[in-house]
Parts: C-alpha cells; sequence; structure tokens
C-alpha cells in the first residue's frame, strides 16, 4: 500500500450495505468516522453498492450481515471483482461481521446446504449448524489489553465456523455461541471477523481504535465518552460480565 502522509484521510469503504446490513452493521462505519473526527483525523467514508466497482485502494473495508441470498449475492460480486483481495494484498484493513465473516472465509454453507466459495482472506471454514445462535455474545480478545478486550455484541446466525491454521479465533466465548467451538471470530493478518452485531464498533470502542491504529501504523490518544462507557458496561453486565472490570471508551 502507499505510504500515508498525516494529512491522508482515512479511506473506509462500506461494501454493498443494501445487502449486507441488516442489523445495523453500516454503524461501524460512523463509529471509526467520529472516533477519528475526536482527535481530529479526517475520514472519507464510501459506500459501495452491487453493480458499482469497488476500489482496491482504500484503507479499510466493512463488510456486514445479511440474510442468505443476499450473502451469496454479495459473496459472487466480490469475487467477480477482486478489488478487496488487491486491497488486502497491499495491506488494507478488513472488519467483516457475520454473514462477511463467512464470505471472507474460504467456503460458507447456505441455508439449503449448498456450498459457495468465499474470498480466502480468512483461514475458515463455515458450515450449517443444527441449531440457531440468536442472543448476546460476549468473548475475550487477546489482541486487545486489559478489560478492554472483552467485546460484546449480538449474534443471529446459524453457521458453524472452523479456523485453520493460519487463523487465530478472534475471542474466547463467556456468553453464547460464536464459532460453536468456545470461540468468536478470526484474525488473519489485517482481517478480523466476528459475529457480533451491534454495531459491534460502538459497544467495543476499543475494537474500533485497534482498527484505526492498524491503518495509521500508530497509537491513538485515549478519548472519553461517557454515553460509549455507559452503553459498554449495560451490555457488559447483560452478558454477566461486571467484577473487576474497569471501563474505558
Amino acid at each position: 500500500m502507499t505510504a500515508r502522509t498525516p494529512t491522508d484521510d482515512v479511506r473506509i469503504v462500506l461494501v454493498y450495505s443494501s445487502l449486507l446490513g441488516i442489523y445495523g452493521d453500516r454503524g461501524n462505519a460512523m463509529v471509526l468516522a467520529r472516533r477519528l473526527h475526536w482527535r481530529g483525523e479526517r475520514a472519507r467514508l464510501i459506500a459501495v453498492e452491487p453493480g458499482r466497482v469497488l476500489p482496491d485502494d482504500a484503507d479499510l473495508y466493512l463488510l456486514g450481515g445479511g440474510e442468505d441470498a443476499a450473502q451469496v449475492s454479495a459473496a459472487n460480486a466480490m469475487r467477480l471483482d477482486g478489488a478487496i483481495n488487491r486491497a488486502v494484498d497491499r495491506g488494507a484493513v478488513v472488519l467483516a461481521v457475520c454473514a462477511g465473516y463467512q464470505i471472507a472465509g474460504h467456503r460458507f454453507t447456505d441455508g439449503n446446504g449448498v456450498d459457495h466459495a468465499g474470498l480466502g482472506l480468512l483461514d475458515v471454514v463455515t458450515e450449517r449448524s443444527a441449531h440457531r445462535a440468536v442472543g448476546e455474545i460476549a468473548s475475550y480478545s487477546d489482541i486487545l489489553s486489559g478489560d478492554d478486550g472483552w467485546l460484546t455484541g449480538f449474534e443471529n446466525h446459524g453457521g458453524l465456523t472452523r479456523l485453520g491454521a493460519s487463523a487465530r479465533a478472534l475471542g474466547r466465548v463467556h456468553a453464547g455461541i460464536g464459532n460453536g467451538d468456545g470461540t468468536d471470530g478470526a484474525v488473519t493478518g489485517r482481517v478480523l471477523g466476528t459475529y457480533a452485531h451491534g454495531p459491534v464498533l460502538a459497544r467495543n470502542p476499543a475494537l474500533a481504535d485497534h482498527l484505526l491504529e492498524l491503518v495509521l501504523g500508530r497509537p491513538l490518544a485515549p478519548v472519553a465518552c461517557a454515553e460509549v462507557g455507559q452503553l459498554r458496561a449495560e451490555r457488559l453486565a447483560k452478558a454477566g460480565v461486571t467484577e473487576g472490570l474497569r471501563l474505558s471508551a
């Protein structure tokens, strides 16, 4: 990827939100832009819908959740386009949620039992589960530090996701189902996947800052927002994560 300068906008691409945005996942783009603004950084949001060409020179790509037919259409279009794969090869960051997470893997199975090829950005494979995972999910992620490692969200999916050798779990599940093996999500390089909606970055500001630090290549100064902290406390308590937690926004 071309070296960034301090005056460059952070280019955030919201991918096919008409197909992959049924649980408010487009809010992740708003969270990232706002947290950049609070620090005096500039963001440029680029929303791309099916039929339009995806840029391959952006900094951060966001994929959200969607129903089976929409997921298959989105996966086919992204594979044909190839822009996200080229962007990742150049160093871009990707956050993929639920259906987007499955698309980012090698393969996923739809509700009819049909297998579909993914983008191969994450070393994961998803198959159908006999039981649907619905409700609050909480996990602890080692990619963050201290209490910021607690992640919460809302899951609604019928997938069982197996991680390959080059992927590590995003978090260890405390409540909920996630991948179905006691973990949630996956990380391969600068690509992160999770089953957590919410939007996940509104609930977990440290994760949002982690993505931005990957893009910027440097730590971000802390920011404080009482409303963010209150939301985080509420959601963690709902998932039964309370003891010893020092909340930060």
